[in-house]
């Protein structure tokens, strides 16, 4: 019994005192405020070009792929879904339209807060397929847009 009581103690002990912590390991890691300001690059994009001997069917796969492949979710479903539901009818003027809609900006921010109204859409990418991707943004029919659209649709081999 003596024994029981003597090593349950020691165990206590050791314990305490390993939760304890060393004080002179303590390391301190303030900001000393002499780190210099960042310097930010901007990296110029290329202008946009509409491309010129493009079959309308290869534009359409680009466009879709493009629609697809943004560089954020939000615009990635939006425009996957609306190129789903609109590309295949769109005239060539409309395609060209949507071409430069989606290419010509360097900021997908601006292109999804135009879309759903939150900022005024510039002159020069107003019209008919502008119309259409905010009226689509509105998804007056409550549909669940949580992912881009499956690629089945795309097979129309079967």
């Amino acid at each position: 019994m003596f024994s029981v009581n003597v090593a349950r103690k020691a165990v206590l002990s050791v314990c305490r005192a390993s939760l304890r912590p060393a004080v002179s390991t303590v390391i301190s890691r303030g900001y000393r405020g002499d780190a210099p300001e960042p310097t930010l690059i901007e990296i110029q994009l290329p202008p946009w070009q509409e491309r010129t001997g493009e079959s309308l069917d290869i534009k359409r796969k680009r466009l879709l792929y493009e629609s697809r492949k943004r560089g954020m979710l939000e615009n990635c479903i939006l425009l996957s879904l609306f190129a789903k539901q609109y590309l295949n009818t769109m005239s060539e003027p409309q395609l060209k339209q949507y071409d430069r809609l989606i290419n010509e900006p360097s900021n997908d921010w601006d292109i999804y807060y135009w879309a759903t109204e939150a900022k005024p859409t510039p002159d020069v990418y107003q019209g008919e397929v502008m119309d259409m991707l905010k009226e689509f943004a509105k998804n007056k029919d409550m549909e669940q847009r949580l992912d881009a659209p499956n690629l089945e649709y795309l097979d129309k081999s079967n």
